[in-house]
C-alpha cells in the first residue's frame, strides 16, 4: 500500500498520523515552531484512515524521525509499536512516536503526551481538588488520558457512553439532575463538535447545567464548540482543548530531539 499525501524531503521529517485531519492545527504549530526557533525540519500531515499504511510510510519518507498519532488510531497504533512508554501503557494509548532507524531496522516507541497536555490544563483550572467529581464523555485514548489524570489527583469520575460495559460507566440515558448536580467537571473527550460537523455536541441534559460546573473540551477547532457554548449560557466555566494541543505538541518535540 503506497501512501497518501505528504511531501518528499531531505529535511528530517515530523508528522501527524490519523482520519480526518481537517480539524488539526499541529502542522501549523509545528510550522511556526520551526520557522521562529531556526529547526531545520518540517512536519506534514498524513491522513490515514487505516494503520496498515503505516509500514508504506516509513518505507516511503526515510527522512521522517517522529509521528503524532491522532483520532481513531491511538489504541489501535499499540500493536505497530517495538517498545512503549510505562506512562502510556498504564494509560493504554499513544499519541506520539519516536521513530529511530539503524543498521538493523526501524524501532518505534510509543509514549502519551496527552496527559502532560491535559494535565497542564486541568491544574490551571482546579487548584483544590478535594470534593471533585468528573463526568467523562467518551471513551477513546483521549479519555484514556483524562482518567490516568484524575486518578493521580484522586478525583472520583464516571465515563459516560452509549452502552454501559463497566462498572465506571453509565449512559448518556442515565444522566439525571442528581447526576449533574453531583458531578461539577464534565470533560469531553469525543469528536463531536469538531470541525467541519460544528453543529454537534454530546447528548447530556444542559438544562442542568449551573454557574458552579466546569466543562472541558479536547476539542480545540472550533475554539468555542457547542458543548462549551451550551455550558457558557448558563454561566459554566468553560476551556477548550488549545492548551492541551500546545503542551502535549512541546512534550512530543522533547521526546523526538533526544538522542
Amino acid at each position: 500500500m503506497r501512501l497518501l499525501r505528504g511531501r518528499k524531503t531531505d529535511k528530517a521529517l515530523y508528522g501527524l498520523v490519523g482520519y480526518p485531519l481537517g480539524h488539526s492545527f499541529s502542522k501549523e504549530y509545528f510550522t511556526e515552531k520551526f520557522r521562529l526557533e531556526s529547526i531545520d525540519a518540517e512536519y506534514d500531515n498524513f491522513p490515514m484512515p487505516e494503520l496498515e499504511a503505516l509500514p508504506a510510510l516509513l518505507r516511503d519518507y526515510p527522512m521522517l524521525k517522529g509521528l503524532n498519532i491522532t483520532i481513531p488510531h491511538k489504541q489501535s497504533i499499540l500493536a505497530y509499536l517495538d517498545v512503549i512508554d510505562r506512562t502510556a501503557k498504564l494509560v493504554g494509548s499513544v499519541n506520539t512516536v519516536k521513530i529511530q532507524r539503524t543498521e538493523s531496522g526501524t524501532r518505534l516507541t510509543g509514549y502519551n503526551t496527552d496527559v502532560i497536555g491535559f494535565a497542564k490544563t486541568f491544574d490551571n483550572l482546579i487548584k483544590d481538588t478535594r470534593g471533585q467529581y468528573a463526568l467523562i464523555l467518551g471513551n477513546g485514548g483521549g479519555a484514556k488520558a483524562v482518567k490516568y489524570v484524575l486518578r493521580e489527583r484522586g478525583i472520583f469520575f464516571k465515563s459516560v457512553s452509549t452502552k454501559k460495559q463497566k462498572t465506571d460507566q453509565i449512559t448518556y440515558e442515565m444522566l439525571n439532575k442528581g447526576i449533574m448536580d453531583r458531578f461539577g467537571i464534565i470533560i469531553n473527550t469525543t469528536p463531536l463538535g469538531m470541525y467541519p460537523k460544528v453543529d454537534e455536541a454530546p447528548d447530556i441534559p444542559y438544562e442542568f447545567i449551573k454557574p458552579s460546573h466546569l466543562l472541558i473540551d479536547l476539542v480545540y477547532n472550533p475554539a468555542e464548540t457547542l458543548f462549551l457554548k451550551n455550558g457558557r449560557e448558563r454561566g459554566a466555566r468553560t476551556m477548550n482543548g488549545l492548551m492541551m494541543l500546545h503542551a502535549q505538541a512541546e512534550a512530543a518535540w522533547k521526546i523526538w530531539k533526544k538522542t
